[in-house]
């Protein structure tokens, strides 16, 4: 069975192909064009993602095709070390160590540590959307994207100015891994990641030299390490940097932009939201039930596997498809249905499970709460753009919007369908 994910059907309703998988008695297929076993049963993803002894991480962040000999070329240059998404045991225990004890990963590790940072940028953020008074916007050019980048910058203690190479860096990144660039955009981004790893290691390597870490992550990562190579090399930390700087800001804009096309796209919820924000927090699980960030992982099996009566040979990458396993009836009652008030929505797999559960899951949800709470109490009618059509940018795991047009309209809306702006 084909999948499919670059063209067509995919790039606007996976849920169609989703639900064509998972229709089938057949639990898992093999892509012979994309070279990937197809895991969408939920039952079957779950173990994928907690079983380490038989699914591996090794491949996780290496290209999902042939990539031309230049590229790859610039590619082999990239010494980063596994850290987090791409390490298995023993490095993944002890790195995984370090971020649990230096990344604030509980509600209330993230609200005591990381709350002003990001109620300072939704405010920063929001009134500049209200100053303009009205007209259109892209939430995803001017919202979504950058809030989560903001953050994770401060956090770091990464300079603002930076803002647009680590952006460009970090789009660059997913293209090049989990796209289908031509050769010459190939070599491009294979440049742009090679100078992305080098400006990681020259922000570690410049507070060692200074010889004060700063009490932001970055320092707390030196911390920890505190010169000692067996609990951290200095690779490591640039690495672990390297990581968080796209895994900090992407998976957070994409369920964003999610969010708010939910929440726009139904009559009435977008007040609703406003007018009671303790919906929100389990608005945004079905949120990410329904329309994951992620919605397909890479793992490579160590042995040979059977799930469901199919046997998958050692050394086989296989494509974890998490949209389709959040939309899988043997889980979830009336799965194609998006209802906030279903009691089974935690049971989504957006965040991972297991080993390599997402450190960062707790700063998400905090950054999209905060967020919706506050554009819904400062732009209460804000609608979708009469023109808009939903559509998603060409990948195999990231779930990104193109666009999301907005009509910024201060007024309570109705609920009925936005007329067209100019601007």
């Amino acid at each position: 069975m084909r999948l499919d994910p670059f063209v067509g059907a995919y790039l606007v309703d996976p849920a169609q192909v989703w639900r064509r998988l998972l229709d089938d008695p057949v639990r898992v297929h093999h892509d012979s064009d994309l070279r990937l076993w197809l895991i969408s049963r939920h039952a079957d993803v779950r173990r994928a993602l907690s079983d380490a002894e038989a699914f591996g991480n090794a491949l996780t962040l290496a290209p999902i095709y042939d990539v031309c000999p230049e590229a790859m070329e610039i590619i082999a240059r990239i010494d980063a070390p596994p850290t987090t998404a791409a390490a298995d045991p023993p490095v993944h225990p002890r790195t995984r160590r370090a971020l649990r004890a230096t990344f604030a990963n509980t509600p209330d590790r993230v609200e005591h540590h990381y709350g002003a940072i990001v109620r300072r940028r939704v405010d920063q953020l929001v009134s500049r959307l209200v100053a303009r008074g009205g007209g259109r916007a892209d939430l995803v050019e001017e919202f979504t994207t950058e809030l989560p980048l903001l953050v994770v910058l401060d956090i770091l203690g990464v300079p603002e100015e930076d803002v647009g190479r680590v952006r460009a860096w970090g789009d660059g990144q997913i293209a090049l891994l989990w796209g289908r660039p031509d050769p010459a955009e190939q070599v491009r981004l294979a440049r742009g990641l090679w100078e992305f790893w080098r400006y990681c290691e020259q922000v570690v390597r410049a507070r060692l030299a200074a010889g004060a870490y700063g009490d932001d992550y970055v320092g707390q990562l030196l911390a920890y390490r505190d010169g000692d190579d067996e609990v951290l090399t200095e690779a490591e930390v640039s690495s672990i940097v390297f990581n968080l700087l796209v895994a900090g800001h992407e998976t957070t804009a994409g369920l964003l932009a999610h969010a708010l096309d939910r929440a726009l796209s139904s009559p009435g919820r977008w007040r609703e939201l406003g007018e009671d924000p303790r919906r929100i927090p389990a608005f945004l699980t079905e949120t990410l039930r329904f329309a994951p960030a992620i919605d397909g992982w890479l793992r490579v099996t160590r042995r040979t596997v059977t799930l469901g009566g199919v046997t998958i040979p050692a050394g086989a990458r296989c494509l974890l498809l998490i949209g389709a396993a959040n939309r899988d009836p043997a889980a979830f009652a009336r799965p194609e249905e998006f209802d906030p008030h279903r009691s089974d929505a935690d049971g989504h797999l957006s965040f991972g499970h297991g080993p390599h559960f997402c450190v960062g899951a707790a700063l998400a949800r905090l950054e999209a709460r905060i967020a919706l709470t506050r554009l819904c109490q400062a732009v209460p009618g804000l609608r979708l753009a009469a023109d808009h059509r939903r559509a998603y940018q060409v990948n195999v795991a990231f779930r990104a919007h193109r666009s999301l047009p907005v009509v910024l309209d201060a007024a309570v809306s109705t609920g009925g369908p936005a007329a067209p702006v100019a601007g």
